[in-house]
């Protein structure tokens, strides 16, 4: 018998070593359950510690990622680690858009269930960890690829997988996010054609450890038996049903992720709904605020000498002289919930006396033929505005006056949105249908003169602050960075203040994590305005009344339920 040549690399064994002991590859019995513990203990994580993961430790998840299996070993994964607050508060008004999108879709009740699921922990885990595929190589290139083409995704889902396991073998939590529209994810990254994204993985120590799956805990689903999902040789003439949509149905009950505070409240988790989300934001900006200041601010428009108005400009004034004199709707429901008042004249025709002055000092237009403010007016009302959204703690609860100003605001959403005239002009006060296809003609002209946008951020918005905007406008988007910068949550009224907090997220995107709906109005464009801004309203009552009475009367809510969560009994 001749010695059998034995490879001093790569396989050593034999056919007959193999024939002999067909198991002698299997892993000893305790890498074998460990093993398995580790995937039963798999958990898709929302709420995150804020601590930073050690190096090592992102570098030893990030390796067991890059062993995964590949079509062709071709290992098509990229991994693009995000640690910027930046850049993860715009994924995360993106993942907020992408949530109220899919709940718009749904029937009310569906919606609403959906709304109260926590989805994603983008801005609390201290990473995020974005897998994209390079599918710049034709697929014909890649062994095993030409007649699977999709493999390439395949593969970089296994790298997924591989991450996710080692992640919990280290103690950390992972969360897919998928709540995104591709383009958008891979516009907010830089990414060239031809490279695509998986979704977000955040990454963190958990802020929670659940013994199941969180959505099976919340009556979402439940896993099917082995049995329901292994068929035999074939698929069966009456096979399994297709698979269930969870989405149209969650149990009402469902609440996924609930903050640190209300753990210990001796209450339900999410007992306030959408309440709660707000408060959570609110808090989480800093102290909690035991009060508010209504910035109630006021102009008047050339653009009314159009025809675009059932009210003669002069309402205006009178509304805003009421206000100061404390008798106009807005600042008596105002200091009924207990806000301060600010008013402020931002181009009212005629001065109103005892208003904050932010007048323009230059020329304005009528934006059909020329833009409403000059560059220098614009520049000057936005620092004005900012100091005014700076200047008290608190909540900043923003509301306008202003005979003409839905025009104005559905024409800036029209701009903004990439929409047409048609799709953003509402009724308005006191109009009718024949004074709307007035609005909608005056506001497409405007927007036909402004031209094609030049993009979605600061130049662009400042752009069309000037172009299509107003002095009230100007200034309550001053007043959002203002706020912002100081720390301030900003409660939202109609569609005027909402355009405005738009403008200034395009301005600062930071600005987004500020923000809360206080209402969504009848206006037509507000509800686009709130999609795109993430933000789940807190009222919806239909107002006409504008003058931050539905922003008022939000903050009230706000500030009571601060109140009553300060003083609810803590568990231990």
């Amino acid at each position: 018998m001749w010695n059998r040549p034995v490879p001093l690399i790569g396989d050593r064994t034999s056919a007959r070593d193999r024939a002999d002991d067909p198991q002698a590859w299997a892993m000893p019995a305790a890498v074998r359950e460990a093993l398995h513990e580790v995937i039963d203990a798999r958990r898709d994580i929302r709420r995150y510690r804020p601590d930073d993961v050690p190096v090592e430790v992102l570098e030893r998840v990030l390796t067991a990622a890059h062993h995964a299996p590949s079509v062709g070993h071709s290992q098509p994964w990229r991994f693009v680690v995000v640690r910027s607050p930046d850049t993860r508060e715009r994924a995360a008004l993106l993942a907020d858009r992408e949530r109220l999108r899919q709940a718009d879709g749904l029937d009310p009740e569906s919606g609403r269930r959906l709304l109260d699921l926590q989805l994603e922990g983008i801005r609390e885990a201290p990473l995020g960890v974005v897998v994209l595929c390079d599918r710049r190589t034709a697929a014909a290139g890649v062994l095993g690829r030409a007649s699977f083409p999709d493999a390439d995704l395949w593969s970089c889902a296994c790298a997924i997988q591989n991450l996710w396991l080692a992640a919990r073998a280290e103690g950390l939590g992972v969360g897919w996010v998928t709540l995104f529209q591709p383009a958008d994810l891979a516009d907010l990254l830089g990414l060239p054609d031809g490279v695509e994204t998986l979704g977000w993985l955040c990454l963190g120590w958990p802020d929670e450890r659940p013994p199941t799956p969180g959505l099976e805990r919340a009556g979402w689903s439940r896993r099917a038996p082995l049995a329901d999902v292994v068929l035999d040789e074939r698929w069966p003439v009456e096979g399994p049903a297709a698979p269930p949509s969870h989405l149209r149905a969650p149990a009402p009950e469902a609440v996924v992720g609930v903050r640190d505070d209300a753990d210990v409240l001796l209450t339900p988790p999410g007992s306030l709904g959408a309440l709660d989300r707000a408060l959570d934001r609110v808090l989480s900006l800093g102290p909690d605020p035991s009060r508010g200041t209504l910035l109630l601010v006021g102009a008047d428009h050339p653009v009314t000498a159009h025809g675009v108005s059932a009210y003669d400009v002069s309402v205006t004034h009178e509304v805003l002289t009421a206000a100061v004199a404390g008798q106009a709707l807005g600042v008596t429901t105002a200091r009924s919930v207990g806000l301060d008042v600010v008013v402020v004249d931002a181009g009212v025709t005629e001065p109103v006396r005892g208003a904050v002055d932010a007048r323009p000092l230059e020329p304005r237009g009528d934006l059909v033929t020329s833009d409403a403010l000059t560059p220098a007016d614009v520049d000057r009302l936005l620092d004005r505005g900012r100091r005014l959204g700076g200047e008290d703690g608190g909540l900043l609860v923003l509301g306008e006056v202003g005979v003409g100003n839905t025009t104005v605001a559905a024409a800036l959403t029209a701009a903004l949105l990439g929409r047409t005239a048609a799709e953003t002009v509402g009724l308005g006060a006191g109009s009718d249908s024949t004074m709307v296809a007035s609005k909608v003609s005056v506001a497409q002209r405007a927007l036909d003169r402004v031209g094609p946008g030049l993009g979605d951020g600061a130049p662009e918005a400042l752009r069309l602050l000037g172009a299509l905007g107003g002095g009230e406008l100007v200034v309550l988007t001053g007043a959002v960075l203002g706020a912002a910068a100081a720390g301030r949550a900003v409660v939202l009224d109609g569609l005027a203040t909402s355009v405005a907090a738009l403008l200034a997220v395009r301005l600062e995107p930071g600005v987004a994590s500020h923000l809360v709906a206080g209402q969504r109005s009848r206006e037509q464009a507000h509800a686009l305005v709130l999609t795109e801004l993430g933000l789940e309203p807190l009222l919806d009552l239909r107002l006409r009344a504008g003058e931050g009475v539905g922003a008022s009367l939000a903050a009230g809510m706000l500030l009571t339920a601060l109140r009553a969560r300060a003083a609810t009994a803590r568990t231990v």
